[in-house]
């Protein structure tokens, strides 16, 4: 089994809380950061050297609704970079909405998955999009 790198853009800390403790309370190895909003995303993600301790994330959970730059403008900017856009996106937000799952698909996320409400269900949720990006899905190779 393989770790994963794994950026979350939440600008609920109850919420980046319980993304990193489904992840670290799990039997896996997966290293969490977290930023709050678009444009620390893209800040933290352009600024990566390869050569430093922190690492191009595998994977990036992205929520839809934060100040400064919410998750829509962030997804376009990710994926329309072409140092970036191979980073598989997973928008994991509240909203339902019809508009917004399908403008996050336009803009080529990887996956859309509401949030749950219940603290099991959610954990739950974080746990099986960890498992399918390190035990299913085959990444990119990283820069």
């Amino acid at each position: 089994m393989r770790s994963l790198e794994i950026l979350v853009v939440d600008d609920d800390d109850a919420d980046a809380f319980m993304i990193s403790e489904a992840l670290e309370t799990s039997d896996t190895r997966t290293s969490v950061n977290r930023v709050s909003d678009g444009r620390e995303a893209l800040d933290y993600l352009r600024r990566l050297d390869p050569y430093a301790d922190a690492q191009r994330p595998d994977l990036i959970l992205l929520d839809l609704n934060m100040p400064r730059m919410d998750g829509r403008e962030t997804l376009a900017a990710i994926k329309t970079d072409d140092g970036l856009k191979a980073i598989p996106v997973v928008i994991l937000t509240t909203s339902g909405a019809d508009q917004d799952i399908a403008a996050s698909y336009q803009h080529r996320a990887n996956a859309y998955v509401t949030k749950p409400f219940t603290l099991d269900d959610f954990e739950s949720t974080v746990r099986t999009i960890d498992r399918f990006y390190r035990e299913v899905a085959v990444l990119p190779p990283g820069d």
